[in-house]
């Protein structure tokens, strides 16, 4: 039996981070069924740099609020995304 320090559970704990972060993207992610993969790629790219976009503002805006950042987001995926389909009539 092989000896699991606690550095290593902590480092898996993360991964539900990514997992959580993947289905994120997916949200912003545009709809389609076309079979293009360089389109479906585009897609992907521009829905994680939407993610990142919104995670930034997210950081920024918590530490003006409340001088640190936590992991819960106070500004959502839901209303990001509301703003950008009223700002551009998209969706």
């Amino acid at each position: 039996m092989t000896n699991c320090g606690s550095g290593h559970l902590t480092e898996y704990g993360f991964r539900w981070e990514v997992e959580s972060g993947y289905r994120s993207i997916k949200r912003f992610m545009a709809a389609t069924t076309s079979k293009n993969f360089g389109l479906r790629f585009f897609y992907f790219a521009f829905a994680c740099l939407l993610y990142s976009i919104w995670r930034a503002v997210d950081l920024l805006v918590q530490v003006e609020l409340t001088g640190e950042y936590e992991h819960s987001p106070i500004v959502t995926a839901d209303n990001t995304l509301t703003l950008l389909k009223k700002e551009t009539g998209i969706g």
